[in-house]
């Protein structure tokens, strides 16, 4: 039999202040903060190497293109994933961790949009320069699905789903 306490204590969440809250989260995207950064730079740091290799210079204007785009992507993802690190620092001990999280998550969402428009660039570059296949768009196209079934579709649907009203 359920403890009624228990029920309430579920209902209203945890007990804790603002800036209790605050630090638990901040705690926690730090942590998911990790993960993206640790991809995007592993990503973004290949492609500064392409352009240094032999075979940048035979691609096609149109695999160049695609190559610039992805490097400026990846800068961009990698600029917002660090962001919440100087945004923390800047702000340390302004009493402002309330909004300094929020900032913070919206970046670290900012940086995931940016990860995944630099990983299908850099998807749809090398499966170009691989196939030459007509049916690259495609498959790029499946990959990009699977991320954003991956990344927000479940996580939103898991939301309003199980998100007390």
């Amino acid at each position: 039999m359920p403890d009624p306490e228990q029920g309430e204590s579920r209902r209203r969440g945890r007990n804790e202040t603002e800036e209790e809250r605050a630090d638990r989260m901040w705690q926690e995207l730090i942590q998911e903060v990790r993960v993206a950064q640790t991809g995007v730079q592993i990503l973004f740091g290949f492609l500064l190497t392409v352009v240094f290799t032999p075979r940048y210079a035979q691609l096609s204007d149109t695999d160049q293109m695609i190559y610039i785009i992805t490097v400026v992507l990846g800068a961009c993802a990698t600029g917002a994933l660090i962001g919440p690190v100087s945004l923390h620092r800047l702000v340390s001990g302004r009493r402002v961790k309330p909004q300094a999280v929020r900032w913070a998550s919206r970046l670290t969402l900012l940086g995931l949009v940016l990860l995944l428009a630099t990983t299908s660039a850099a998807l749809l570059l090398i499966l170009r320069v691989a196939t030459h296949d007509g049916f690259v768009p495609y498959l790029v196209a499946g990959v990009v699905t699977w991320y954003l079934v991956c990344w927000f579709v479940l996580p939103m649907w898991t939301r309003h789903r199980h998100t007390t009203r």
